[in-house]
């Protein structure tokens, strides 16, 4: 992003925030925050949160879209950075198998919980994450826009 401004104070990851935050709850019938806020303070409530949170689109090979601050974190990279990076290099080339299971799944259930592996930061650090939530980003009209993940719990190992 070109603009000085904060991510989630973007009106494009205001949008996205909505779809993410829609999507959960379409999956799992339970909301993440309370939806009575404005759609800008749902966004800053997204990106600061205490969890991670990725998504990434439906491209070819699909490319991170949105990273909260946890994720920005985690991964030892910048906002500008992680969405264009392709999703794939989020995971060691070992688990990269393990990891296409996993999003096919979703893909096709819509929602797949529970999850646990192992990931990689930009800087090469390794950390594994447990109990993963996935789900399909769905548009207004419910069509399918790219997967999102989200998780509280990591280690370095």
């Amino acid at each position: 992003m070109t603009s000085d401004r904060i991510p989630w104070q973007q009106d494009t990851i205001i949008h996205h925030s909505q779809r993410l935050l829609h999507s959960y709850h379409h999956w799992t019938g339970h909301h993440l925050f309370d939806r009575n806020c404005e759609r800008a303070e749902l966004a800053e409530l997204l990106f600061t949160a205490p969890f991670v949170l990725v998504s990434h689109g439906t491209e070819p090979d699909p490319i991170f879209n949105y990273g909260n601050r946890k994720a920005l974190q985690l991964w030892e990279i910048s906002w500008e950075e992680f969405t264009q990076m392709p999703s794939r290099k989020s995971a060691p080339e070992i688990v990269k198998q393990e990891r296409a299971s996993l999003l096919s799944e979703a893909a096709t259930e819509g929602f797949s919980s529970n999850y646990s592996g192992i990931r990689i930061s930009s800087t090469g650090k390794q950390f594994y994450i447990e109990d993963t939530s996935l789900w399909n980003v769905l548009d207004e009209q419910n069509q399918r826009r790219g997967q999102a993940a989200m998780f509280s719990k990591w280690t370095y190992i």
